[in-house]
């Protein structure tokens, strides 16, 4: 019969490792990807304004200098920001009876994807965009205006006003809600404020006291939409 009885060296070598105390755990290497989430967790918890290369760095436990190796600046930084949640919004086959549709809806998904992180669009206007993932966005858009048969000019300059709307608009949105939150102050509903511009003297804002109600007006997205439509009615098709 074979001996299975271990010898005394091994037993003791196995002995002393289970005595011996636990290495810490180590640290995940940094990386890009490692940077964009602590960077987004930031954003997420405290808003846009909080975002340094600094923060990142004490919430990875590192100094800056390591980051630097990865990403090299706080505009490089803000660019994989925006390439991530642009990779997020889907693109469609463009089509010559649905080009309007599918570019509104490309616009709304880049919205969506800019209000989950309070005032992240700010990052949108630091640098012109090299993440391949934001000119993706840009390359869908010129897909859809092309087929639709606009001018390759006005087709590139229509995108330009459109990625700079939706970056606005998302701003503004986030903004007001931070201030809410901060003050703990809810936002004026639309009769309130339709009601505090009748309050007007009507004599120097005849205009305003007497459209006070079309002034206010607008639900969820109705202005957003209204805007973008506003801009593709103005181009040239054959």
């Amino acid at each position: 019969m074979t001996d299975r009885t271990p010898s005394r060296d091994r037993w003791a070598a196995d002995i002393a490792r289970l005595d011996a105390p636990a290495s810490p755990a180590r640290k995940a290497p940094l990386s890009a990807e490692r940077i964009i989430d602590a960077a987004f967790g930031i954003v997420e918890a405290e808003g846009y304004e909080a975002l340094t290369m600094r923060r990142v760095a004490v919430l990875l436990g590192t100094g800056p200098a390591s980051l630097y190796a990865h990403v090299r600046s706080k505009a490089e930084l803000d660019d994989l920001l925006i390439g991530r949640l642009c990779a997020e919004v889907p693109l469609p086959t463009p089509s010559v009876d649905q080009w309007r549709a599918q570019f509104l809806a490309v616009c709304a998904g880049l919205r969506d994807q800019y209000l989950r992180y309070p005032g992240i669009s700010a990052a949108a206007f630091t640098a012109a965009p090299q993440s391949l993932e934001t000119m993706r966005i840009s390359e869908g858009l010129l897909a859809i205006l092309l087929a639709a048969g606009v001018a390759p000019l006005d087709a590139a300059w229509t995108i330009d006003a459109a990625f700079l709307y939706v970056s606005a608009y998302s701003l503004e949105v986030a903004l007001r809600t931070r201030a809410e939150e901060r003050d703990g102050e809810p936002s004026r509903d639309r009769g309130e404020l339709a009601e505090r511009l009748r309050m007007l003297p009507a004599e120097r804002f005849p205009n305003t006291v007497a459209h006070a109600d079309e002034l206010t007006s607008g639900r969820g997205h109705e202005r957003f939409d209204f805007t973008l439509n506003l801009l593709l009615d103005g181009l040239r098709r054959p």
